[in-house]
């Protein structure tokens, strides 16, 4: 399959920001004013999860789908602090981030849970955005391939081909989050065609180049535009920028332009 055939994907991810309603209100406005109307990309807000109600009620009959920060694999229980996929659907959710780099980080996220976590989020009706990549210790000693397998093997533990219809990859070079540093496009573009092969071995040629792999690392309205004409990248995770609604609404017309060059 060529890339064209992928339809991209821009998603911010808010983080823990703009968490009130007054901020969440003026952000989601701010990117509803800013952002194309009929966009040539899917694009995608994951707001913290006390102003999802309220962006989905800004957000319906828009172009932008709503998404979660975290799904847990428990449909309910004594889970204090958790979501489950039938509450994040129940509040318009389409989508959620799983194994973000700082739920690895920070609370003990292991490939093993963000594969339970994502067979629950697909199980429930959500696409999930998994995260893989390495840090800088593992880029210096050549190891980022062989960390993204192993993250892709447990976090894919539970999912059949027919599900993968429903997963994206971001790869996030977890040296380049929030650093203001970037891979180069080209190398970006390298990882995510490994991460492709990966798919491919397990799931096969024609299942793999289905898949949407986005680049998560420090996607920014400067670089936007180098990084999603590349081949293998078929859209962005964005941080930072996200919570710009004039920043958002350049990587998403960067797509548009990436698009109609091929």
């Amino acid at each position: 399959m060529n890339r064209e055939k992928r339809m991209p994907v821009i998603a911010g991810n808010w983080k823990m920001n703009s968490g009130s309603p007054a901020e969440a209100s003026a952000l989601l406005s701010g990117l509803l004013g800013a952002c194309p109307k009929d966009p040539a990309c899917e694009v995608v807000v994951c707001p913290p999860a006390p102003v999802l109600m309220l962006a989905s009620e800004t957000l319906q009959g828009s172009a932008i789908a709503l998404g979660a920060q975290n799904c847990h694999f428990a449909p309910s229980g004594a889970y204090t602090g958790e979501m489950s996929a039938a509450m994040l659907t129940g509040v318009g959710c389409t989508h959620v981030i799983v194994g973000h780099s700082e739920r690895r980080q920070y609370f003990g996220e292991t490939n093993e849970t963000a594969g339970k976590r994502l067979a629950a989020a697909v199980g429930g009706g959500l696409c999930g955005i998994l995260c893989v990549g390495e840090s800088l210790a593992e880029r210096e000693a050549g190891q980022e391939i062989e960390t993204c397998a192993a993250q892709l093997a447990g976090g894919l533990a539970e999912i059949s081909a027919e599900m993968l219809e429903y997963v994206m990859i971001a790869y996030e070079p977890v040296w380049a989050i929030g650093t203001g540093h970037t891979a180069t496009a080209e190398e970006a573009n390298r990882v995510c065609g490994e991460i492709r092969r990966l798919l491919a071995e397990r799931y096969g040629t024609e299942t793999a180049e289905r898949v949407r792999i986005l680049y998560g690392g420090s996607m920014n309205e400067k670089n936007a535009a180098e990084l999603l004409a590349q081949p293998e990248i078929d859209g962005g995770l964005i941080g930072g920028a996200s919570l710009k609604p004039e920043s958002f609404a350049a990587i998403v017309r960067a797509c548009e332009a990436g698009e109609a060059k091929a």
